[in-house]
């Protein structure tokens, strides 16, 4: 379905705020006030392309701020949500960019991302509407390589005068045929084929050297790439190779560009969400006698962004009116107070989550969709060996992590991952020349293999 500059993209209309918790839950755990924020967030945007067309311009976003430590799932958050939504989305860190005329990433980056993103999205979506075709496309041109078709054949015509097809036509479809039906069953695996690849013609190493100049690099490949016509060059490749190569040619070729452009513009422009961590960094408002690069600097050109502009990218221009900003941050020196009030005041929405509990990492390990303990449970399975954790196991598992997290420092649920590796450290290294396939991990098998790291004093140095 095409797109109008004023479509509504998104795929979940028929979510209610609940519904999207409820998708939330599967994969995060807790943090409900959060969720119910971004899923309001999210339905509003479906809300707003009911409206009449001189109301809906002037609905804004609600931006949101997330106050919480690392690791208690505020990026997971943005990044399901976005998933579930279809919708175009960018992690970047406030931390590494500068203020414009300073060597760094500027703020305007940020749209040309979202928007390379957004062409990415849209274009693996039309890619796979038109596989079918290209597949055929593909096989065909790889059957005119392997046998190619001759309009005469050893001096005969092709077809007869009374347009019947001649016997060398015949037999010569007879064996493209044979060939096809190999080539399907896999019988022509093994055969090598010339196949003609275009490389790109632009000059390597226009431009070099440190502070954002790569990005200047690759616009100029994207501008003068048509300038250096691409050679063509004879690669020998395997038939399987050759086949995916052959139709991804085809499936190039027959979506239209200017379309997905388009479209991906509309989506970045209506849907697009940016998740804006470490806001906290930047939210000191120092007073020095020269200017403030990487501070005050970053948040007041952050600000017509996320207030509304246009930014000119290599698609054209993108208006950042109704891009939904979700910042999140610690806090833990700076309070969101600390920004400009010009910012803060683009961020209406303040939530707090909380800490994880014990409780909390017992469910991050088995409640969702490839949680630690199904990971670790399959990876093993790849060779023979069967994990149990018993119901005790995981609650030590669990009390461990929250003690490591207090004694040093919290890097909330992250901590499962190094604890569960450490945990698992002999297990992983035996694998398939262990003797005991059945491997049952509870409360003794636990202490067992965490107690001396956990009664040192200098955690970080078994763990992290």
């Amino acid at each position: 379905m095409k797109l109008e500059r004023d479509a509504h993209p998104l795929n979940v209309n028929s979510l209610t705020p609940r519904q999207i918790v409820q998708e939330l839950d599967r994969y995060v755990i807790g943090q409900r006030e959060a969720k119910r924020m971004v899923a309001i967030a999210l339905r509003n945007r479906w809300r707003r392309q009911q409206l009449p067309p001189e109301l809906r311009d002037e609905v804004m976003p609600k931006n949101i701020i997330m106050i919480g430590p690392t690791g208690v799932g505020k990026t997971e958050i943005a990044r399901r949500l976005a998933k579930l939504a279809e919708a175009p989305f960018i992690k970047v860190e406030a931390s590494k960019f500068t203020e414009v005329g300073y060597v760094g990433r500027d703020v305007e980056s940020i749209i040309r991302d979202l928007t390379e993103a957004a062409v990415g999205l849209v274009k693996a979506r039309h890619l796979e509407e038109v596989r079918q075709k290209a597949e055929q496309l593909g096989e065909e041109r790889l059957l005119d390589l392997l046998l190619p078709s001759q309009k005469s054949s050893m001096g005969f015509a092709a077809d007869d005068p009374d347009g019947t097809p001649s016997p060398a036509a015949e037999s010569l479809e007879a064996t493209r045929s044979k060939l096809r039906l190999q080539l399907r069953e896999g019988k022509l695996d093994h055969r090598l084929v010339e196949v003609e690849v275009k490389e790109r013609g632009l000059p390597v190493g226009i431009i070099s050297g440190p502070g954002g100049m790569e990005e200047l690099e690759n616009n100029l490949r994207d501008m003068l790439g048509g300038m250096f016509p691409g050679k063509k060059k004879k690669r020998t490749m395997k038939v399987p190779d050759a086949l995916k190569h052959l139709t991804q040619e085809e499936a190039q070729r027959i979506i239209d560009m200017d379309e997905v452009v388009r479209e991906a513009v509309t989506k970045v422009e209506q849907t697009g969400i940016v998740f804006l961590d470490e806001i906290d960094k930047i939210a000191g408002r120092e007073r020095s006698a020269g200017p403030d690069v990487s501070r005050e600097g970053v948040q007041r050109d952050l600000l017509p962004i996320v207030e509304g502009s246009t930014v000119n990218t290599k698609y054209g221009p993108v208006h950042t009116d109704h891009i939904l900003f979700i910042a999140a941050g610690a806090f833990h020196v700076a309070k969101p107070s600390d920004l400009i009030p010009e910012l803060q005041g683009r961020f209406p929405i303040r939530v707090e989550l909380d800490a994880l509990t014990k409780d909390d990492f017992v469910k991050i390990l088995t409640e969702p969709r490839g949680s630690l303990m199904r990971q670790y449970q399959s990876l093993l399975a790849t060779e023979g060996v069967t994990l149990e954790f018993t119901p005790d196991g995981l609650e030590e598992i669990a009390a461990t992590a929250l003690q490591v997290n207090d004694q040093t420092e919290n890097i909330g649920a992250r901590r499962l991952f190094t604890v569960m590796e450490r945990l698992l450290e002999q297990v992983s290294f035996d694998g398939a020349e262990a003797a005991d396939r059945h491997v049952v991990i509870d409360a003794a098998y636990v202490k067992d293999r965490l107690q001396g790291v956990v009664k040192d004093q200098d955690l970080s140095r078994y763990i992290l």
